[in-house]
């Protein structure tokens, strides 16, 4: 099964998943406001929406961009297990 369609099912079909809900789920040890900083500075490479231009804008993360990085995760701990284990 695709990831996108497993947190589709997950999100009851939210394209743009708020960020509390992401570091609720996802990054449990960061608070959003630091999930965010760290977003911002290029250490989390996850890009963040904002449906309206307002800084002040709710912020949250398109169902695919969160699923491309869960897959690119993934396939990082397997190349790691690969080397680990030849």
């Amino acid at each position: 099964m695709k990831t996108a369609w497993m947190l589709l099912a997950r999100y009851d079909g939210l394209p743009i998943i708020p960020v509390e809900k992401v570091c609720a789920d996802f990054f449990t040890h960061l608070e959003p406001v630091k999930f965010v900083q760290k977003v911002d500075r290029g250490e989390i490479k996850l890009p963040l929406v904002r449906i309206e231009g307002s800084k002040r804008a709710a912020r949250g993360v398109h169902v695919n961009d969160l699923a491309a990085w869960i897959d690119a995760r993934r396939e990082a701990a397997a190349k790691e297990l690969r080397q680990l284990t030849e």
